[in-house]
C-alpha cells in the first residue's frame, strides 16, 4: 500500500505548496482513491508535481464536512467528473467556527449537492475487491455490506460513530468547543456525527485513516476494537490538538494521556494538519518512533 500526502499545513517536498488542509492519495493493489481534497485547488497542482494522475481516480472519501478537507471537491470534479464523492449526508450541514473573536463558516460549498456522482451515506459501508458499485436501494440502517470472499487480499470499509454526551468521551479535544453547527439560527455544539473513518486492509496490514479525529482518536480506536476485536497496525490522522491561543494544563494532560495510550497500543501513527506543533513534540517525547509527522509531499509505503 502506498500513500502520498497531496496536502498538509507544512511542506516536506520542495515541489509542493501547502495550505491549512489535508488530502491523501492512496494506492492499493486493486484500488486507487483520495481521502479528502484540501481547502481548494492547490492539491491538484501538487498532485501534478508528484506525478499523481487525478483523472484516474474513481472515488473520493470525505472524512468530515469542513472546508479544509472538502474545499477542493468542486475543483477536482472539474478535472474528473466521473469519480464518486462519498461522504456522510450530515457532512452537508451548516458548520461554523464560533467564538468571542471569530464567527466563520467552515462547512462545504453548497454546490457539492449538485454533483451527479455524490454518494451520501447514513452510517457504515463495506465493500470488497473492486466493488465500488453503490446500490443505495439496498442500503439498510447502518449501510450495505458485501459478502466477504475467501482469500480476499484487500478490504475497504467506512465506519461512523454515533456520539453520546461529550463528558462520556475519553480525551476529547477541547479545541472542538469553538466548532458549532447552526440549526434554526442557533449555534449548537458540533457532535461530529458527520465524521467517518476509512479502514483499509491489504495482505494482512490494517490502516485507519481519520481526517481530524474530532471525536478523539482514543474513542475512535475504542469503537474500532469493538468492531474488529483488534487495533489497526497504522493510523494516519490529525489529532485536533492545535490551539491558537495557548494551552491549559488540562490540554497538556489530554495530549500526554493520548500519547501514553497510543504508545501502549503499539500502533504506528502518522499525524499532522490539526495536531499542532507543540502537541506533536510533546507526544513525540512520549511515543518516540511510533509517531511520525506527515508533511505535504511525503510518501508512506506500508508493506505486509
Amino acid at each position: 500500500m502506498k500513500i502520498i500526502c497531496l496536502m498538509e499545513n507544512t511542506v516536506g517536498n520542495e515541489l509542493c505548496r501547502c495550505e491549512h488542509g489535508l488530502s491523501l492519495y492512496v494506492e492499493m493493489e486493486n484500488n486507487t482513491f483520495l481521502a479528502d481534497t484540501g481547502a481548494g485547488e492547490l492539491f491538484i497542482d501538487n498532485a501534478e508535481k508528484l506525478k499523481v494522475d487525478l483523472t484516474k481516480i474513481d472515488t473520493v472519501f470525505l472524512s468530515h464536512g469542513h472546508y479544509d478537507h472538502g474545499g477542493g471537491i468542486l475543483d477536482f470534479h472539474k478535472i474528473n467528473p466521473y469519480a464518486k464523492i462519498i461522504m456522510q449526508k450530515s457532512a452537508l450541514g451548516d458548520y461554523w467556527h464560533k467564538s468571542n473573536e471569530v464567527e466563520k463558516y467552515i462547512g462545504l460549498d453548497p454546490g457539492i449537492r449538485e454533483i451527479k456522482n455524490l454518494v451520501l451515506l447514513d452510517g457504515d459501508y463495506s465493500y470488497y475487491e473492486k466493488s465500488f458499485d453503490f446500490n443505495l436501494n439496498e442500503m439498510k440502517n447502518n449501510g450495505c455490506y458485501f459478502e466477504k470472499e475467501k482469500n480476499n487480499k484487500e478490504k475497504i470499509e467506512i465506519f461512523h460513530l454515533s456520539i453520546g454526551k461529550q463528558e462520556e468521551l475519553k480525551c476529547w479535544p477541547e479545541g472542538n468547543l469553538v466548532l458549532k453547527e447552526k440549526k434554526e439560527n442557533q449555534y449548537i455544539q458540533d457532535r461530529f456525527v458527520h465524521e467517518q473513518y476509512l479502514v483499509l486492509e491489504e495482505r494482512g496490514k490494517t490502516v485507519l485513516i481519520s481526517g481530524c479525529a474530532h471525536n478523539g482518536i482514543l474513542n475512535i480506536l475504542n469503537e474500532y476494537n469493538k468492531r474488529y476485536n483488534s487495533y489497526p497496525d497504522v493510523i494516519i490522522s490529525g489529532f485536533h490538538m492545535r490551539k491558537k491561543n495557548g494551552y491549559t494544563e488540562h490540554d497538556f494532560e489530554i495530549i500526554k494521556e493520548t500519547a501514553r495510550e497510543l504508545k501502549k497500543l503499539g500502533i504506528l501513527c502518522y499525524t499532522g494538519h490539526c495536531t499542532g506543533e507543540e502537541p506533536y513534540h510533546l507526544m513525540k517525547e512520549i511515543m518516540g518512533g511510533r509517531l511520525q509527522y506527515l508533511h505535504c509531499g511525503d510518501r508512506i509505503e506500508i508493506e505486509s
